[in-house]
């Protein structure tokens, strides 16, 4: 199974200029725990933004996140992924970095995010099949 198979093509971006607090408003409407934060030009990377980012922000400002922005906290390279990549590759960068998701990108643009989740629901399939 490739990475394609099982990816959401569901991608929220946000702009790097965005507030933090936007980026948190966006995550919990969306029901989301990582935004992709968009490109400012075609050659530029992709970067991400996730709970964990946001927790490690609010602990370094002591709570006082009011002037942060995205671009404060996201991490940016993202490390990515192609969709044409098997599976148990995607698992092996996200032990190997310590991370749960990678955005998909083809040609850099975004194409979809995986998940540990993700791999893990396949699994599941695998096994009840």
């Amino acid at each position: 199974m490739i990475v394609r198979d099982i990816m959401s093509r569901s991608v929220h971006l946000v702009q790097p200029t965005a507030t933090l607090k936007e980026a948190l408003k966006m995550m919990k409407e969306r029901d989301v725990k990582a935004l992709i934060v968009d490109k400012q030009h075609p050659h530029d990377a992709y970067g991400i933004i996730t709970y964990t980012s946001i927790l490690k922000a609010i602990y370094m400002e002591e709570g006082d996140i009011d002037l942060l922005n995205v671009y404060d906290v996201a991490v940016k390279p993202a490390i990515t992924i192609s969709g044409e990549i098997d599976i148990k590759y995607a698992a092996k960068m996200m032990v190997n970095f310590n991370i749960k998701r990678l955005p998909v990108v083809e040609n850099n643009e975004i194409k979809g995010i995986i998940s540990m989740t993700d791999i893990i629901e396949s699994l599941f399939k695998e096994i009840g099949e």
